[in-house]
C-alpha cells in the first residue's frame, strides 16, 4: 500500500502543514530580522510560498495560538530561539488575490469593501477570534473597509489593548490584473487621489505611527503599485534586494537536496540514483539568483510540484515538468512588450544571446507604472516577474530550461510556428520505435528552421538552435526523456543532453549532441563535409566521457550537429566504441 503523500504541493495553511506530517523547509529563521520592521514588503514573482510564509507569521504572532506554539514551532529554529514577541498581537489577515476586478472604479471599491469588510469583522466580532476585547464595541460604518478598520484601531489605541499584526498577502494582485488587461485608466484611479486602496493604506500608516499596529507584512510581485501608492504608504520598506532576506523563500541548494533525499528514501520504488534526478531538477527548476552575487535558488512551489507528482507515480517522473500556472506569465511578456517587434527584440536577446543588460542603478530604483513599461526597463520588469534572472552585475538570463519553454512558446507564437503535429509526430513516432537521431534533427531543420522568415537567419546562432531543438524534442519525447542545454562537465559545457527518464523503456539511454552553427555562406562548406571534424568529434566524446564517470549505468551516444542557417543541415553519431 502507497504511502501518504506529505509533499505540501498547494498547501499554503502553516497549522495544517506542520499538524498533519506534511514535509517543511524551516524559514522561521527570518522571523526575527523581520521585526526591525513596521511596515515591511517582501516581493518575489509567483509560485515562490509567499502564502505559506504569512501564514507561519500569522500564527507566529496570533495571540490566540499562545497554546498550540509547541506543536507548530517546537522543532524549529524560532521555537528554541523566540523573540519574545510570540502570540502578543491580534492579528489580521487579508488575502488581496482573492479580489475581484471590474470595470469602474465605483465596483472596484465595492468588491474591495466586500473582500475586506467580512475579515475585519471576524476578528472584532467572533468568540474564536477577539471578541472580548471589543465588548460594547458597534461599528459605525460596516460597509467601508477603510473606516471599519479606522474604527477598530482607534478602539485599541484608546483601550491600551493588544496591538494588531497585519498581513497583507499578493497585495499588488488586482492592480497587476488590471494591468495585463490594458486598464491602465482603472489603474491609475486605484492608486492616485483619494482612492479606496490608497486610503486604506493611510489608515494602517496611522496606526503604526500611533502603534495600534504593530506590523503591516506586505507580499506582492512588484514594487509598481506600494511606488504608485508612496504619498499614503511612505513608510513600506521593501527588503527584496537586502541581502538578509535573499534566502527567505525560494530552496537553497543545501535545502532542495534534503527535501530530494526525504523524497527518494519515502517514495521511489525505482531505487533512482540522487545524481540523476537532482541533474533534472537543477535544469529545470534551479538558477534564480536575486543579487549578482547570490547563490541560486529552487522555485519552491514548482519543485514541490514535481516532488508531489514523484511521489503519486511511485518514484517515477512525471511527464509534464512544468506546472500549467507558470504558462499564464505569458500574458505578462505581451503587455510589457506592446508591439511585436519590441517583443521580438527581447526574445532575440534572451534566446539567440541568452542575455540581457541592466543596471543595477535602476534595478534599486523605486518605479512607478509609467517607468516599469520603458523599453530600456524590461530587464528590471522581467526580474520581478521571475522571468529572468541576475547572471552578474551587469546581464539577466532565463534561469532554467522551464523559462527556456515558455519562451520558445511566445517566439513560436510571434512567428505563427504553430504546433502542427503532423509535421512532426510521424518522425519521433519513429524514433521511440528504432531509437535513431538523425531524422530528428533532419525533420527540425525541414519542418522548424525551415519555417522561419529568412531574415531571422542573420540574427539567431548557436544558442538559438540548442533551445528551439530542444523545445521541439521536449514538446514530443517528454514522456521519455529529460533534457539538459549547456550542461556544466568537466571538459566544458555541453550542447544538449537528453536522458531516458527511469522507469520507462529509455531508461539510461542517455544522448550528447554538439551543435555548431553557420552562416548561410558556409552553407556549401557544411555540405561538402564527408565527416565531422576531428575536434568537434573529441569535444561531443569528451562531454560523453564526463557523464559516464558521473553515470556508470549511462549508456552513452555522441552527436556533432552542423547547421548553416536555413541552408544545410548535417548531423553524425560519433559515439566512441
Amino acid at each position: 500500500m502507497q504511502a501518504s503523500i506529505t509533499i505540501p504541493y498547494a498547501i499554503a495553511d502553516y497549522a495544517i502543514l506542520r499538524e498533519k506530517g506534511y514535509y517543511y523547509v524551516d524559514k522561521t529563521r527570518y522571523i526575527p530580522l523581520l521585526e526591525r520592521y513596521s511596515a515591511p514588503v517582501f516581493l518575489r514573482p509567483r509560485r515562490f510560498g509567499k502564502s505559506l510564509l504569512v501564514s507561519t507569521l500569522a500564527h507566529y504572532y496570533d495571540l490566540n495560538a499562545a497554546g498550540r506554539f509547541g506543536s507548530l514551532f517546537g522543532d524549529t529554529y524560532i521555537g528554541s530561539h523566540p523573540t519574545g514577541e510570540q502570540n502578543r498581537y491580534m492579528v489580521m489577515r487579508f488575502d488581496f488575490s482573492k479580489m475581484a476586478v471590474a470595470d469602474d472604479l465605483g465596483r472596484m471599491e465595492k468588491n474591495f469593501n466586500n473582500l475586506l469588510g467580512p475579515v475585519i469583522r471576524e476578528c472584532v466580532e467572533s468568540p474564536m477570534r477577539y471578541a472580548r476585547f471589543f465588548d460594547k464595541f458597534v461599528f459605525n460604518d460596516r460597509q467601508t473597509a477603510s473606516n471599519m478598520l479606522a474604527e477598530v484601531i482607534n478602539w485599541i489605541n484608546n483601550r491600551d489593548l493588544p496591538p494588531l499584526y497585519i498581513l497583507i498577502d499578493e497585495y499588488d494582485n488586482f492592480t497587476n490584473q488590471l494591468l495585463t488587461g490594458f486598464k491602465d485608466s482603472l489603474y491609475e484611479q486605484a492608486t492616485t487621489g483619494d482612492s479606496f486602496l490608497r486610503t486604506f493604506f493611510k489608515v494602517i500608516k496611522s496606526g503604526i505611527g500611533e502603534g495600534s499596529i504593530r506590523t503591516c507584512f506586505c507580499t506582492g510581485v512588484l514594487p509598481v503599485t506600494m511606488d504608485d501608492l508612496t504619498s499614503g504608504y511612505n513608510i513600506a520598506e521593501i527588503l527584496t534586494l537586502k541581502p538578509e532576506f535573499v534566502d527567505m523563500l525560494g530552496f537553497t541548494h543545501e535545502e532542495a537536496a534534503a527535501y530530494l533525499r526525504y523524497v527518494l528514501q519515502k517514495y521511489d520504488r525505482q531505487n533512482s540514483r540522487f545524481e540523476e534526478i537532482w541533474t533534472l531538477l537543477l535544469n529545470n527548476y534551479d538558477g534564480y539568483r536575486f543579487l549578482p552575487d547570490a547563490a541560486p535558488l529552487f522555485n519552491s512551489t514548482i519543485l514541490t510540484y514535481f516532488f508531489k507528482n514523484f511521489a503519486e507515480l511511485q518514484g517515477e517522473i512525471p511527464q509534464e515538468l512544468v506546472d500549467e500556472n507558470l504558462r499564464t506569465d505569458i500574458g505578462w511578456l505581451r503587455r510589457l512588450t506592446v508591439t511585436q517587434e519590441n517583443a521580438k527584440e527581447m526574445l532575440n536577446a534572451l534566446l539567440i544571446d541568452n542575455e540581457l543588460m541592466y543596471s543595477q542603478a535602476d534595478l534599486r530604483s523605486k518605479f512607478s507604472k509609467r517607468k516599469f513599461f520603458e523599453k530600456r526597463f524590461y530587464p528590471v520588469s522581467l526580474y520581478y516577474l521571475g522571468m529572468t534572472t541576475l547572471k552578474s552585475s551587469y546581464k539577466m538570463t532565463l534561469p532554467n530550461l522551464t523559462m527556456r519553454s515558455i519562451y520558445m512558446d511566445y517566439y513560436n507564437e510571434l512567428y505563427q510556428l504553430h504546433d502542427d503535429a503532423n509535421r512532426y509526430a510521424p518522425v519521433y513516432e519513429q524514433f521511440t520505435e528504432d531509437g535513431r537521431l538523425e531524422p530528428l534533427a533532419m525533420n527540425y531543420f525541414k519542418e522548424y528552421l525551415g519555417m522561419l522568415p529568412v531574415q531571422v537567419f542573420d540574427k539567431i546562432n548557436e544558442n538559438f538552435v540548442r533551445c528551439s531543438f530542444f523545445e521541439l524534442m521536449s514538446r514530443y519525447l517528454s514522456q521519455c526523456y529529460t533534457f539538459a542545454l549547456e550542461m556544466n562537465l568537466p571538459s566544458g559545457r555541453a550542447d544538449l543532453v537528453m536522458t531516458g527518464i527511469p522507469g520507462t523503456a529509455f531508461h539510461n539511454d542517455c544522448r550528447v549532441v554538439e551543435v555548431k552553427y553557420f552562416k548561410s555562406k558556409d552553407a556549401t562548406a557544411v555540405e561538402a563535409l564527408a565527416a565531422p571534424r576531428p575536434a568537434d568529434v573529441e569535444q561531443a566524446n569528451g562531454y560523453a566521457r564526463d557523464l559516464h564517470v558521473l553515470f556508470p549505468r549511462y549508456r552513452l551516444r555522441s552527436y556533432v550537429m552542423y547547421v548553416a542557417a536555413n541552408k544545410a543541415c548535417r548531423i553524425w553519431e560519433c559515439t566512441q566504441q
